[in-house]
């Protein structure tokens, strides 16, 4: 069976795309079979597999999509969105270049066109009947696509958004994952994420138990989204370790995290054990992982649509001393993506060999 994960945090800027993308050649490296969504609009991890060369090429987003077959997200959805006359089919998914077990599920930059229709369907009132089928549209979609390509997991890159297809989608997750930078700004969105966490549950609560969502088309789903932890990233090192003003940062999001987001997470049933923590480590912090800057690493993966840790000397293009340099960061991202993602694998899947 499937396990979504929504990598989700309405603050941009924290690498959700690029960490969705990492993460998810990682998992596919240790024998996993994974589906990247690109739920964005912006179509970041889409450019990204796709090569963002490609997409600079005028109106070649829009031809991708027009010579593909319910090729991406948006086409997936609207038999339930425009109401049309067949049932929602598993989406082609495109195989990523260079990992095998690694699939994407598309962006659309018109997905957003939707999350109206979808707002109004979510109030829950009764002019749900005519909209019953949207709120579990997108679950539908995703489980289908899962099947279709008997996939492991499905890590889901969100928009930095409050968007009600945000909403949907970490509702109808099984876990997830909150990115962050260590900022002034990323402390307050933890923060706000307090409130918005318990409203959208109180809202997921609803209408898992409305009766006219149980025998929709597309059932919304009953499941509660359990939280793993934070990943704090984008940061400069200093003697191998965060400058003095980052750190601060890190260890004030970790305080906010485990005081008041954790707590309240906890009031709605959505964190795991605490001896599932305990054991990966983290119940001090709740931090699956601190990752530096890429530098100049980044678009080095970014041209050769690999990730910073699978980069080769041939795709580095570099001599000597910085070479070598390179190589040793290389190593030290592969060790940290590997190491995160068998924590995540082990707090899911904690019995298996």
């Amino acid at each position: 069976m499937v396990t979504k994960i929504a990598l989700f945090n309405h603050k941009g800027g924290v690498s959700k795309t690029t960490t969705t993308f990492h993460l998810g050649w990682m998992l596919a490296e240790m024998g996993k079979k994974v589906i990247l969504v690109d739920a964005d609009p912006q179509c970041n991890l889409t450019g990204l597999i796709l090569g963002y060369k490609y997409l600079e090429l005028e109106g070649v987003l829009e031809k991708f999509y027009s010579e593909g077959h319910n090729n991406n997200l948006r086409d997936g959805l609207a038999p339930a969105f425009e109401s049309m006359p067949k049932l929602i089919e598993a989406v082609e998914c495109i195989s990523v270049k260079g990992r095998d077990n690694l699939l994407l599920l598309a962006g659309h930059i018109r997905l957003a066109e939707y999350d109206v229709t979808l707002g109004i369907a979510q109030e829950l009132s009764s002019a749900i009947q005519t909209l019953k089928n949207l709120p579990g549209a997108i679950n539908f979609l995703i489980d289908r696509t899962a099947e279709k390509y008997d996939a492991d997991y499905v890590l889901i890159d969100m928009s930095p958004s409050l968007s009600s297809i945000n909403q949907n989608l970490l509702m109808i997750s099984d876990y997830f994952i909150v990115p962050t930078s260590p900022d002034y700004y990323s402390v307050m969105a933890i923060e706000s994420l307090t409130k918005i966490c318990k409203n959208w549950m109180s809202w997921s609560k609803k209408a898992r138990e409305l009766p006219i969502l149980k025998e929709a088309s597309y059932p919304f789903p009953d499941v509660t989204p359990k939280f793993l932890g934070t990943i704090i990233q984008r940061y400069r090192l200093r003697g191998g370790k965060p400058s003095q003003g980052f750190q601060a940062w890190v260890d004030k999001i970790n305080e906010t995290v485990k005081n008041s987001f954790v707590p309240v997470l906890s009031s709605l049933n959505m964190t795991l054990a605490s001896e599932k923590y305990e054991t990966a480590d983290l119940l001090s912090d709740y931090c699956l992982a601190t990752i530096p800057d890429f530098n100049t690493l980044i678009a080095k993966s970014q041209e050769t649509q690999t990730p910073v840790f699978a980069l080769t000397d041939e795709q580095l293009e570099q001599v000597g001393i910085v070479l070598d340099a390179s190589r040793t960061n290389v190593l030290k991202f592969h060790d940290t993506f590997k190491t995160l993602a068998e924590k995540i694998d082990k707090l899911i899947h904690p019995d298996a060999s």
